[in-house]
């Protein structure tokens, strides 16, 4: 797919995968992600010029460890947010788009629907505008988010090798480890 370079500058592009955000100030840098189950917000500040892309694969979860938590939505929507503020966005001007959350495993329970639904109300919990969306549904999504400007494109994915990459099954987390307060001297 060729993209629309209005500078006639090369754009950089970045693609967000599960578990990472990005964001910038730079009018040349394109952010891109595919999407199934898992959820983007995409969010700007249009005054400042800046903005940023998540990509999360569950709303919430357990965080130990240094990355545990990179994967969850609640983790990477502060990380965004916070990333934003500190290229001078400010947060009673940030705008949202909101892209995935399909169902892409017919008798499994919807982590997509769950996905999306966190997300609208964090947003609408912390006072952030969405302006755009396309939530659920049964079809992966390729996104490109231009984030200086705001202006984001979708696409249904039907390429087949994406596609089969989506739909491999999550592994379950392991259990954690059941402590019966038993001590064994050696």
């Amino acid at each position: 797919m060729k993209v629309e370079n209005i500078s006639n500058r090369p754009h950089h592009r970045v693609h967000v995968v599960q578990g990472e955000h990005y964001v910038s100030g730079d009018p040349d840098t394109l952010l891109t992600t595919i999407l199934g189950s898992c959820v983007a917000v995409c969010m700007t500040d249009p005054v400042r010029g800046v903005g940023g892309m998540n990509h999360f694969l569950l709303p919430e979860g357990r965080t130990e460890g240094a990355d545990a938590g990179r994967r969850y939505g609640v983790n990477l929507m502060e990380l965004l947010i916070n990333d934003l503020l500190r290229l001078g966005a400010k947060r009673e001007r940030l705008q949202a788009k909101l892209f995935g959350g399909a169902r892409m495993f017919d008798g499994l329970s919807d982590v997509g629907a769950s996905n999306a639904a966190f997300a609208e109300k964090f947003l609408r919990d912390e006072g952030i505008a969405v302006v755009g969306s396309s939530l659920g549904g049964m079809e992966a999504r390729r996104v490109q988010f231009w984030p200086t400007t705001g202006r984001a494109q979708q696409k249904t994915v039907t390429d087949h090798a994406d596609l089969a990459s989506l739909r491999q099954r999550p592994k379950p987390a392991p259990a954690p480890a059941v402590d019966d307060g038993a001590v064994e001297l050696f």
